[in-house]
């Protein structure tokens, strides 16, 4: 029988507290959905008495039919002095009509006396009557200790007193939690392996990752016997953030046997970290454990010549358990084996011991040492492989192009235009085109001089433009790299474009992308 622990996400309160993360009502109800679709236990879905949005959620989450998790909202213990019947945000709490409330109260005598400025009774006594007071109202509680660890370090003995009045009070869970994030994962282990038989309730851990532990503090707790984890989704939180639990769940399941959520939706493990960057506007870290682009990403000749006969060789998982897939990078470190696993994902069939393969090899070695960079460019590797094994169609040839750049000062704005010839089965094209800036307009011009011959690139958009400065101590006689993302709305491409002169180098990046998508419309 598989062991079981439980996933508390707090996205959509503690994550919303890092820096440039903002979602909207909208965004928060959206996530929350896919959250559950995804197999989490509990969504915290904020504080209902903080701000009008987080109390306009509460309300809309009525409405929301989840399938596997709970609603929990978050709040504190009652204020000092006071009766807990008589505090307003512990009514607000009980307001939300969530099944689940979570109450966070101090842990750390500093904090008693020196931000609640307190007694130490009292504060026991603020922790063990929310908790009694929502339990009393048929509400599942979940009592998280703040700076559980750095208040057992000052206290070991008070520490303990306070999560003892939680849980003698019917704490479903008390959470013990490294809100500075400070611990090491030896002293988690050390705490709670302490703490688990003087807690008559489940302990869960809640770890920030201000050390760059959160994950393993986690992963620590729960071998000591804690039986939830709390975390955000990406590690969006305070400071650095939170454990993230992307890392933390594939850990759990595939590494230590604790039995979370079906295997089917751990496959959507990738796909839910894309989702929830992608509505909080933030960029996908590429190097994100399990999930990102480089994760399961082989470059060097020894390794892929290894993966190519086994993959666990160099990967310590399969790929595809959690959404991911492997890729193999082609650079100045790769080999032969490279060459023919990527022209065959490329669906181009090529034999790794045949004489074209070393050509190709030579090929992007020299290219790369020039400062071409392929591994954000399969578009331009591509051709690279046709070229060398002579299927790449010459659509045009490039008899001469200009470029011009003027500024007047009697004009609020600057005039840039191009100019195209080309050769096409014979005939000489001409073409003039102005843009806002001088790729743009080169880009028009060449556009202008193609479409009658091959309509089918009025569908290509440039996406995104990015220039790489190669070699700048070398001033203005730098070489450049320039990235192209091209689109026709559906499929996307990169290309890559290298010379001493930023328009030259445009240019390259700018043929390989239109040349790539003409070869693609014959392939089909």
């Amino acid at each position: 029988m598989q062991k079981q622990v439980t996933i508390y996400d707090t996205t959509l309160r503690d994550g919303t507290q890092g820096e440039g993360i903002n979602l909207s009502l909208a965004d928060k109800i959206r996530i929350a959905e896919r959250l559950d679709l995804f197999g989490v236990h509990y969504i915290e879905g904020g504080w209902p008495g903080s701000n009008p949005k987080d109390i306009e959620f509460f309300q809309h989450a009525k409405s929301v039919k989840l399938k596997t998790a709970k609603f929990a909202a978050f709040g504190s213990t009652r204020k000092a002095g006071i009766k807990v019947e008589e505090d307003l945000q512990v009514r607000l709490l009980l307001e939300s009509e969530t099944p689940v409330v979570t109450i966070y109260g101090k842990t750390w005598l500093l904090h008693v006396t020196e931000v609640l400025r307190t007694t130490p009774e009292e504060n026991l006594a603020m922790i063990a009557d929310t908790v009694r007071f929502l339990k009393s109202h048929g509400r599942e509680v979940i009592y998280d200790a703040e700076h559980a660890f750095d208040g057992f370090k000052h206290s070991p003995e008070y520490a303990t007193q306070c999560l003892q009045a939680a849980a003698q009070a019917g704490a479903d869970y008390v959470v013990l939690c490294d809100t500075n994030g400070g611990t090491l994962p030896s002293q988690i282990s050390e705490i709670v392996r302490f703490l688990i038989p003087l807690v008559p309730s489940k302990l869960g851990i809640h770890t920030h990752d201000d050390s760059g532990c959160g994950v393993a503090n986690a992963l620590a707790a729960v071998q000591e016997g804690a039986l939830q984890v709390q975390g955000t989704i990406n590690g969006f939180g305070e400071r650095v953030g939170n454990c993230n639990l992307i890392t933390v769940i594939p850990n759990l399941q595939l590494k230590m046997g604790y039995s979370l959520l079906s295997a089917e939706n751990l496959r959507k493990l990738r796909e839910l970290s894309l989702y929830v960057d992608e509505i909080a506007n933030q960029r996908h870290h590429i190097r994100a454990p399990f999930v990102g682009t480089a994760a399961f990403a082989h470059k060097g000749g020894t390794h892929v010549n290894a993966i190519n006969k086994t993959s666990i060789s160099y990967e310590h998982i399969t790929p595809e358990l959690v959404g991911n897939t492997q890729r193999i990078l082609i650079g100045e470190l790769s080999g032969r084996t490279n060459v023919m696993l990527k022209a065959r994902e490329l669906k181009i069939d090529l034999d790794e011991k045949a004489p074209e393969t070393k050509v190709i090899l030579d090929q992007v070695k020299v290219l790369e040492n020039k400062g071409y960079e392929f591994e954000a460019a399969d578009a331009s590797f591509e051709l690279l492989i046709r070229k060398a094994l002579q299927n790449k169609k010459a659509f045009f040839e490039l008899v001469e192009y200009h470029v011009s750049f003027r500024r007047k000062s009697d004009h609020p704005f600057d005039a840039c235009e191009a100019t195209v010839k080309i050769q096409i089965n014979g005939e000489t094209i001409y073409t003039v085109s102005e843009g806002d800036g001088p790729v743009n307009a080169l880009d028009a011009a060449l556009r202008a001089a193609l479409v009658k011959f091959y309509p089918k690139i009025a569908e290509i958009r440039l996406t995104d433009y990015k220039v790489r400065i190669l070699n700048s101590n070398a001033g203005t006689a730098a070489k450049t790299r320039v990235l192209i993302e091209s689109s026709n709305g559906t499929q996307t491409w990169n290309t890559v474009g290298v010379s001493d002169n930023i328009i030259d180098a445009s240019w390259l990046a700018l043929t390989d992308s239109i040349e790539f998508y003409l070869i693609q419309d014959l392939k089909y």
